[in-house]
């Protein structure tokens, strides 16, 4: 597998090597030693997770407390979406920059964010199929949203009326959760994360 660091810091994109034959395929689609060699540190499974999604469903931008946080290593294994992580960390370099993966059952991508970032997706296809796991286990109290329409941010979402959650309607825009104290904070999640000497 190739592992690649995209534009945000702590975010990166997987592309599995696969074996075909006449009687289908086989791939690695998560290796823990590969990805503790790209990232510096073992990724600390908790909880796993699977969304289906109809076509033009978004769902995001989620991000949680840091610390403990929430590290996610995402792939689509049916249909696709457009993933995008976005780097809401007050005092980092690339504060409200976001970046964009498309995962399908075609080339099996996945994406790993570290702690303190956030993320959401849009489905490109009906029943888009999404399966992440995760450091830590579902915490409602320190799971919070980012408006995923915030102009501000102005993700591209390939969707002409975004379907959105009641939650993710309700949620602050990026400037209102960072008024409010919500954001995580670009130094504790690089020490907590253990980038603070890189």
């Amino acid at each position: 597998m190739k592992i690649r660091e995209l534009g945000v810091e702590g975010a990166w994109e997987i592309v599995p090597e696969q074996h075909g034959d006449p009687r289908g395929l086989f791939m690695e689609w998560y290796r823990f030693d590969h990805l503790a060699a790209a990232v510096g540190h073992p990724l600390r499974l908790a909880q796993g997770n699977l969304s289906v999604s109809a076509q033009g469903v978004v769902r995001g931008i989620h991000f949680a407390d840091v610390p403990p946080g929430q590290a996610k290593y995402v792939t689509c294994v049916r249909g696709a979406v457009l993933d995008v992580i976005v780097d809401i960390r007050v005092g980092s370099p690339t504060f409200g920059r976001w970046e964009a993966v498309r995962l399908d059952d075609v080339d099996r991508r996945a994406v790993y964010l570290s702690e303190g970032l956030g993320h959401g997706f849009c489905a490109l296809t009906d029943d888009a199929t999404l399966t992440y796991l995760c450091s830590t286990t579902y915490n409602p109290t320190a799971e919070h949203a980012v408006h995923p329409l915030d102009p501000e941010l102005a993700i591209a979402w390939p969707a002409e009326s975004p379907q959105l959650s009641a939650r993710d309607a309700a949620a602050p825009t990026l400037a209102e959760a960072r008024a409010s104290g919500l954001l995580p904070d670009y130094e504790r999640c690089r020490s907590y994360t253990g980038r603070s000497d890189r």
